[in-house]
């Protein structure tokens, strides 16, 4: 298991230095001060990883993690002040693009496994994506028309 702590460590970490390299460019917040909130995104990943691992339960590792975060971030937990104050740093956008840039190089990697899955399975995804798309359009249409603001 120590195997997999350290790689689960290096992966965070490269994640993590991509995320704050993107947290400075797309929310203009120096690394240096949004270095607090992603060390502890990266413990309490690194915690769940390890969770999922020891405990006898059938959770996946997001649950626990998920879990976790919501425990530390209670006004009644010790600290959470400063757990929440460092981690709002920190943009969701900043997150999310390297984890969406490394799920585009695995599927671009394996280009002859996507295509046979067929015609059929890029119809389903257009579909999702127009259904998300006008989905979300139409709840921002009806939220900002109940709140008079077009």
């Amino acid at each position: 298991m120590l195997k997999s702590i350290m790689e689960w460590t290096w992966v965070l970490a490269i994640f993590g230095a991509a995320a704050l390299i993107g947290n400075w460019f797309g929310m203009d917040v120096l690394p240096w001060q949004a270095l607090p909130g992603m060390l502890v995104l990266i413990a309490v990943s690194l915690v769940g990883l390890m969770l999922e691992k020891a405990l006898p339960f059938r959770m996946p590792a997001v649950g626990y993690i998920g879990v976790m975060a919501i425990i530390i971030s209670l006004p009644w937990f010790p600290g959470s002040e400063y757990v929440v104050a460092w981690t709002s740093e920190i943009g969701i956008l900043a997150l999310a693009t390297p984890i969406l840039a490394y799920a585009g190089i695995s599927v671009g990697s394996n280009w002859a496994d996507f295509r046979k899955l067929g015609f059929r399975s890029f119809i389903v995804a257009i579909a999702v994506f127009l259904g998300t798309f006008l989905g979300s359009a139409l709840i921002a249409e009806v939220i900002l028309r109940w709140q008079g603001i077009i």
